[in-house]
């Protein structure tokens, strides 16, 4: 089943550059790539390859502009690279927050502290703080004492929303769009960033028509 770089190879950017950890995934995208002179494929962990070899070549100084997917296995990026896209003002990006993951490993119904520490130290990478216990938890008082209760998925989603606005400054972040698997339950958010408002428009009129009439409209 092709991809979104195998999709996004279809559309006429001058230049790709395409991150994958796994290095069979690389190879594969080298493959599809074969014969093109712009197409740019790194085998490594996208938080240090973006900032320290593609970002480097979108500077608004230099006129030149990106789109960026950041479509992860689980909860990546790190906030660096989200927040540094926002401060340089010539990206755009699209970010998925795998939360079924985060809910899985990290949300636990009874409080974050019986998470693996790993897990943990992602999900705080991802978020940029450990702010997002506050958000996904309050405090109630129970039968034995305080304890912890478990917020809803919107709203995280609506919080990391803020943040992309507030924190990484991107000018225009749309509502995330939820999507979800064959049972109804969320998988991720995906999420639209920019400081360019044609941008910010055709990219919303997208994410509104699939929320309106399902996947096979988009």
């Amino acid at each position: 089943m092709p991809g979104s770089p195998a999709i996004a190879l279809e559309h006429g950017f001058d230049r790709y550059h395409f991150v994958d950890l796994d290095g069979k995934r690389a190879e594969h995208l080298r493959q599809i790539a074969s014969g093109r002179d712009n197409v740019f494929v790194y085998e490594g962990d996208c938080n240090t390859v973006l900032l320290e070899e593609v970002f480097p070549q979108c500077r608004y100084e230099d006129y030149r502009r990106a789109l960026c997917l950041l479509d992860p296995y689980d909860l990546n990026p790190k906030w660096e690279v989200v927040q540094t896209a926002g401060e340089m003002k010539s990206i755009e990006i699209f970010v998925n927050f795998m939360i079924m993951h985060a809910n899985r490993n990290v949300l636990h119904r009874d409080g974050p502290d019986s998470a693996l520490p790993t897990e943990i130290e992602k999900l705080t990478a991802f978020w940029g703080d450990t702010s997002w216990r506050d958000v996904a938890y309050k405090k109630r008082l129970g039968l034995f004492g305080e304890m912890l209760e478990k917020r809803s998925n919107e709203m995280l989603a609506t919080a990391y929303r803020k943040r992309l606005r507030e924190i990484a400054g991107f000018q225009y972040v749309p509502e995330p769009l939820a999507m979800r698997n064959s049972r109804g339950a969320v998988v991720y958010y995906m999420y639209f960033a920019s400081h360019n408002q044609i941008g910010y428009k055709i990219a919303s009129s997208v994410l509104d028509k699939y929320r309106e009439d399902g996947p096979d409209s988009a």
